[in-house]
C-alpha cells in the first residue's frame, strides 16, 4: 500500500495529471492512508493543553496552541477572533441515598447548573420516564422534590438516539424548576456502562436555575432499582457557579485560493471541550482531521506536485461550541464580510471511520458530488440520498447560503465516551482517523479546485 501510494504520487507530479482534480484527490486520499498528520495534532492538543473549558485560561492556552500549530503546518493568514462568553466552573458534586439503603451515587453537574446550598439538600426523588411526563406534572406538585428522568438511549451508528433524548438534558431542568423542583437528575446521555457521568449544557431561559446533574448509567440504574422498592431520599450537594465573563475565540488559517480567493470552503472542528476529560474525541479529533487534511494539500503544493486550488480552503478551530452553540459560526461570519462561504463542513463526531457521504448543494454540483463519491468508495464511504445538516459551529454559515457536506462518522461508541472523564487520547484509533483524513482531503481538493456553484437549496432544521 505504501509503495503503491508513493509511486502514484511520483507519476502524478506531471503537469497533465496534476491538472486532473480526480487524479489529485485520489493521490492525496492514498497518501493519507499511509499515515496522516492528524494523530500528532490530537496528541499535541490533548497533552500540552488538556481540558479546554470555554472562557477559562485553559481555552486561552488552546488558542495560543492553535495559532502556533497552524503557522508551523504552513497555513496562511492565521488569525484569532475573540468574543465574550459566560465563565462557569464546577464545584462539589456528591449524592447519597439516605436511610436503610444508604450509599453513594456518582454524578456530575450539567453545564450552567444552578447550585444547592453549600451544605446540600435532602429531598425525596420523583421519577419520570421522559420530558413529556415531566411537563404533564401539575404546577407546584414537585415543590421541594428531586426530579429524576430515566430513559433508554441506545447505541446507533448515526447517533440518532442522542437527538431523540437530548431534550431531557437541555430542557428538562428548566421544566422541573418551573414545577417547583429543588433539583434535577437524569440518567447520563450515554450508551456505555462505565461508571462515568456525561455532562453537557442545559438552558434556562427566564427560569431561575436549580441544581442539575447527570448520574452515571450504572448509578441511574441503581437508583431506578431502589425506586422500584419504594420511596428514595437523597442528600445532594452541587456547588457550581458562574464567575463572570471570559474570552472564547476562533483560530483560523487558510490555503489561499489561486484564482478565486474570496470563494471559500469553510471547515473545521471546535477547540473548546468540557472539563472532565481532555476532549480527545470531542473535539480535538475534528481539529486534527481537518487540519491534517489541509496539511496534506499544503505539503503537496510546496513540493510542486499540485497547483494551488482555485478557491480558498479555510480551516477554523471554532471557539465555544459546548455551551454557546452556534455563536462561534456567527462570529466567524462577522469577521469575514467580504468573502463568500460557498461550502462548509464540520468534523465533530469523534474519530471513528467515515461511513457515509451526505450533501446539500446546488443542483449543478450533483455531478461533482458523484465524482467525490467515486473517490470515496474505496474507503468504504457510501453516498446517501439524505440531506446534509452540518454541525453546530457551522449553522450560521449554512444559513448564509453555503452548501454543506457531511462526512458522517460511525457513532456507535461515541456516546460511551463523549462529555465524560473517559474522553482521552487512548480512545483515538489512528487507522480510523487516517481514513477520516483520506475522505476529507479528497473532498477539500475536489470542491476547492472546482468552479461549480455550491449554494444549497433550503436546509431542514438540525435535529
Amino acid at each position: 500500500m505504501r509503495f503503491a501510494a508513493l509511486l502514484a504520487a511520483s507519476i502524478l507530479a506531471t503537469p497533465a495529471l496534476a491538472a486532473d482534480p480526480v487524479a489529485v484527490a485520489t493521490m492525496l486520499r492514498d497518501r493519507a492512508l499511509t499515515g496522516s498528520p492528524a494523530y500528532a495534532v490530537v496528541e499535541s492538543l490533548t497533552t500540552e493543553v488538556g481540558q479546554r473549558l470555554a472562557g477559562t485560561p485553559a481555552e486561552a492556552r488552546a488558542r495560543d496552541w492553535g495559532v502556533a500549530r497552524m503557522k508551523a503546518m504552513g497555513f496562511q493568514n492565521v488569525h484569532v477572533q475573540t468574543y465574550d462568553v459566560p465563565r462557569w466552573e464546577r464545584g462539589v458534586e456528591t449524592a447519597e441515598v439516605v436511610g436503610t439503603s444508604a450509599q453513594r451515587l456518582v454524578l456530575t453537574a450539567l453545564g450552567y447548573s444552578g447550585a444547592t446550598p453549600a451544605a446540600g439538600i435532602t429531598a425525596q426523588v420523583v421519577r419520570f420516564a421522559d420530558v413529556d411526563a415531566l411537563s404533564a406534572a401539575p404546577a407546584g406538585s414537585l415543590k421541594g422534590k428531586i426530579v429524576f428522568i430515566d430513559h433508554a438511549m441506545q447505541r446507533a451508528q448515526d447517533g440518532s438516539s442522542y437527538g431523540a433524548f437530548g431534550g431531557i438534558r437541555r430542557a428538562g431542568p428548566a421544566i422541573a424548576a418551573q414545577k417547583g423542583a429543588a433539583a434535577f437528575l437524569l440518567r447520563s446521555l450515554g450508551t456505555g456502562t462505565a461508571r462515568v457521568s456525561h455532562t453537557g449544557t442545559t438552558t434556562w431561559g427566564d427560569v431561575t436555575p436549580i441544581a442539575a446533574a447527570a448520574l452515571t448509567v450504572p448509578d441511574a440504574q441503581q437508583l431506578a432499582r431502589l425506586l422500584d422498592r419504594g420511596p428514595v431520599t437523597l442528600h445532594l450537594t452541587l456547588t457550581p457557579r458562574l464567575t463572570g465573563t471570559g474570552k472564547s475565540g476562533n483560530v483560523i488559517g487558510e490555503i489561499t485560493g489561486a484564482t478565486a480567493p474570496r470563494e471559500v470552503i469553510v471547515v473545521g472542528g471546535h477547540l473548546d471541550s468540557w472539563d472532565l476529560g481532555t476532549g480527545a474525541i470531542d473535539d480535538a479529533a475534528g481539529i486534527a482531521i481537518t487540519t491534517g487534511a489541509a496539511k496534506l494539500i499544503i505539503d503537496a503544493i510546496k513540493s510542486g506536485e499540485i497547483p494551488r486550488p482555485r478557491r480558498t480552503i479555510r480551516v477554523v478551530m471554532f471557539g465555544d461550541e459546548e455551551s454557546q452553540g452556534p455563536l462561534s459560526g456567527q462570529q466567524y461570519l462577522k469577521g469575514h464580510p467580504g468573502d463568500t462561504a460557498i461550502l462548509t463542513a464540520e468534523s465533530d463526531f469523534g474519530a471513528d471511520r467515515v461511513w457515509q457521504l451526505r450533501s446539500n448543494v446546488a443542483a449543478g454540483a450533483k455531478p461533482l458530488m458523484a465524482s467525490l463519491a467515486k473517490v470515496l468508495a474505496p474507503l468504504g464511504i457510501a453516498p446517501s440520498s439524505a440531506a446534509a445538516h452540518g454541525g453546530t459551529d457551522i449553522e450560521a454559515i449554512i444559513e448564509s447560503g453555503a452548501g454543506v457536506i457531511d462526512l458522517a462518522q460511525d457513532g456507535t461508541r461515541y456516546f460511551d465516551i463523549h462529555h465524560t472523564a473517559d474522553d482521552t487520547l487512548d480512545k483515538i484509533d489512528r487507522v480510523q482517523m487516517d481514513q477520516n483524513v483520506a475522505g476529507w482531503v479528497s473532498m477539500l481538493w475536489l470542491t476547492a479546485s472546482s468552479d461549480v456553484p455550491m449554494a444549497h437549496p433550503a436546509i431542514a432544521p438540525l435535529p
